[in-house]
C-alpha cells in the first residue's frame, strides 16, 4: 500500500485516538515538546470513560488537566521526572515517581521492566518518503515506537524536522490526528548576578577545543555569555536551549575537534523557543540520538575533553551530591547528570562540574552542608564528582581526602555559614586541624 494511503486511512479524530486506550493501560507521552497536546487534552475531557490508566513520562510542558485532583479514579501519573506539573500531585500522594536514569528509560521499554500499551508523541508531518520526524525529542521515542502494543502520533506542522536519528515511518504508526497547537515555549530564565559570578568561574576552566554539555537555565546561559571568545568549542548534551545560539551562530561551537559527530550538535531533545525551533528546523548540523545512545557515559567518552556542567540542590561536606530532591521532597530528577559525569571523567583530558548558589534564595539556607538532608538520595556520588562551583570560587574534590574536600568546600560556602562548618570540621577532624584550615584560608 502506498504511505499516502496509509496515511489517510489512519487518520482519526482525537476521540478516535484517545479511545485505543483500555482501562489499566500504561500509556506513554512523548518527552518535553514532543507531548501530544490535543490527546492529552481529549483523554482527560473523556476521562469519565477510562479507569486505571497509567500515564508515563518524563519532563512535561502542558497544563496537566489529567493531574488534577479527582482524577485519581481514572488516570495516575507516574514520573520518570518530576517537573513542575507533578510536584504537587506526587506530594499529595495522586502520582507517583519512579528514579530512573534518562539513558535506561528505552532499555526499560524495550526488556519490558516498563511495558508500554499506548504511546502518543507530538511530530512533524510525513516527508516525501513518508518519514515523520521525532522533531525536538528523539530521547525515548524511537523505542516508545518499537516497543508499544499501539501508536498514535500527533501530527503538527509547528513541530521542527531534525536530523540524526529521529526519522519514523508512517506504516510503523496505527494512528494519526492532526494539531496547529503551539508548541510549549520555556522562556530564557533571568540570570542573576550570582549566576554571572558562577558562570565566569566556570568559563575560566572551559579549554579552546573543548566538548561541553550544557542544560537548561540561568546557570548554564551565564556559562554561554562569557564563552564568547573562545575557539572550536563542540557540544555533545542532553538538550540545548536558547543559551547556546549565539555561540552556534557565532561559529565558536562548530564541532571541529570532536571525535566522533565532528562538525555536529549531538543531542537528545531540545526546549527553548520558537527561536531555537526554527533554528534547528531542516539544519543538518543537529544530530539527533535516542537518549540511550547520546547519554551513554561509553558514547560520551569517545570524544576528548568532554566538559559537562551541571546544577544542584546541596553538596555535603564530603562532596556527595543531592540534584533532585530537599529531603524526602521530590522535586526533580536524576536525568542525564550521573551519565555526564562519568562520561566527562572517562573523557580523555575530561573534566565535570557541580555548580551552585551558595545559599537558598532567601539566603537562609546553605546549599553546602555537612551532611545531606534527611531522606535526600545522591545524584552524584563522592567518588564521582570533580569539581564544584559557587559564586565564591572553585573546589577541586577529585582525588582529595575527605579533610581536604572539608576545607575546599568551606571556602566556597556563604560567608554567614562556615563558622558553623567549621565547627562541623572540628567534630569531624579535630580543633587543631580546623584551626590550621582557617589559616589557610
Amino acid at each position: 500500500m502506498d504511505w499516502r494511503t496509509y496515511y489517510k486511512e489512519h487518520t482519526m479524530t482525537p476521540e478516535a485516538a484517545v479511545s485505543v486506550i483500555r482501562d489499566g493501560d500504561r500509556v506513554v507521552f512523548g518527552h518535553a515538546v514532543g507531548e501530544p497536546i490535543v490527546f492529552q487534552r481529549t483523554m482527560a475531557r473523556l476521562a469519565e470513560q477510562f479507569h486505571g490508566v497509567e500515564v508515563a513520562h518524563m519532563v512535561y510542558l502542558g497544563s496537566g488537566e489529567y493531574l488534577q485532583p479527582g482524577m485519581e479514579e481514572h488516570f495516575r501519573h507516574n514520573a520518570l521526572f518530576v517537573g513542575g506539573p507533578c510536584r504537587k500531585a506526587i506530594a499529595e500522594n495522586r502520582a507517583d515517581y519512579t528514579p530512573a536514569f534518562f539513558s535506561d528509560v528505552p532499555r526499560m521499554f524495550r526488556d519490558g521492566t516498563l511495558p508500554v500499551d499506548v504511546f502518543a508523541f507530538t511530530c512533524s508531518p510525513p516527508d516525501d518518503r513518508g518519514y515523520i520526524s521525532l522533531g525536538l525529542s528523539c530521547d525515548y521515542g524511537a523505542q516508545a515506537v518499537k516497543s508499544a502494543r499501539t501508536v498514535i502520533a500527533e501530527v503538527n506542522p509547528n513541530m521542527p524536522r531534525t536530523y540524526g536519528e529521529s526519522f519514523v515511518h508512517v506504516s510503523e504508526i496505527d494512528g494519526f490526528l492532526c494539531s496547529w497547537e503551539p508548541l510549549p515555549e520555556s522562556k530564557p530564565a533571568k540570570i542573576s548576578e550570582i549566576d554571572r559570578q558562577i558562570g565566569e568561574h566556570i568559563a575560566g576552566l572551559v579549554h579552546d577545543g573543548d566538548c561541553l554539555q550544557l542544560g537548561i537555565g540561568a546557570l548554564p546561559d551565564a556559562v554561554c555569555s562569557f564563552l564568547g571568545d573562545k575557539k572550536d568549542l563542540g557540544l555533545h548534551t542532553e538538550m540545548i536551549s536558547d543559551g547556546v545560539l549565539p555561540l552556534l551562530e557565532s561559529g565558536v561551537i562548530n564541532g571541529k575537534r570532536k571525535q566522533r559527530d565532528i562538525g555536529k550538535v549531538t543531542v537528545t531533545f531540545l526546549m527553548g523557543t520558537r527561536k531555537l525551533y526554527d533554528f534547528v528546523d531542516n539544519n543538518p548540523i543537529i544530530e539527533m540520538l535516542p537518549v540511550d545512545v547520546c547519554n551513554n557515559p561509553a558514547v560520551i567518552s569517545q570524544n576528548d575533553n568532554v566538559l559537562s556542567v551541571n546544577s544542584c540542590v546541596e553538596v555535603d561536606l564530603m562532596g556527595q551530591v543531592c540534584a533532585e530532591a530537599i529531603g524526602l521532597r521530590q522535586i526533580s530528577g536524576i536525568g542525564g547528570q550521573m551519565d555526564f559525569v562519568r562520561g566527562a571523567n572517562l573523557s580523555k583530558g575530561g573534566r565535570s562540574i557541580i555548580a551552585l548558589h551558595s545559599t537558598t534564595s532567601d539566603g537562609k539556607v546553605s546549599k553546602i552542608v555537612p551532611m545531606l538532608t534527611l531522606g535526600a538520595p545522591v545524584t552524584t556520588s563522592r567518588c564521582d564528582v570533580g569539581y564544584i562551583v559557587t559564586e565564591y570560587g572553585v573546589a577541586c574534590l577529585r582525588g582529595q581526602t575527605l579533610r581536604e574536600r572539608a576545607k575546599r568546600l568551606i571556602a566556597i560556602a556563604h560567608p554567614d555559614f562556615r563558622e558553623e562548618l567549621w565547627e562541623e570540621y572540628e567534630r569531624r577532624f579535630g580543633e587543631a586541624g580546623a584551626e590550621a584550615g582557617k589559616a589557610a584560608m
